[in-house]
């Protein structure tokens, strides 16, 4: 499954800060629905993150009834992404 969409970068000041995009209501439905194949360990989903022409792996995370995507370091820094910005992230389920 691979789902396309556009959201905002924010920043979480946790006692491990992180970079994250929230996931739009509708995707979270159909990521609802593919999760019980392939989440593992509190409800994570492993997927291929891509944002313009960089892709890493990563693990969407649940939240408040939705899922986040953590926008790692290493990614921010090739594409030049700040806090604030909307990007296009794709993302496909790793099965």
């Amino acid at each position: 499954m691979t789902l396309e969409f556009t959201g905002e970068i924010w920043f979480w000041r946790g006692p491990a800060p992180w970079y994250f995009v929230t996931v739009p209501d509708q995707q979270c439905l159909d990521l609802k629905a593919a999760s019980k194949l392939v989440t593992y360990g509190w409800g994570m989903i492993p997927v291929t993150l891509q944002i313009s022409k960089t892709k890493c792996k990563t693990s969407l995370f649940p939240k408040d009834g939705s899922y986040i995507v953590p926008i790692k370091a290493d990614l921010r820094k090739a594409e030049k992404l700040e806090e604030g910005e909307t990007v296009t992230l794709q993302l496909e389920i790793v099965v």
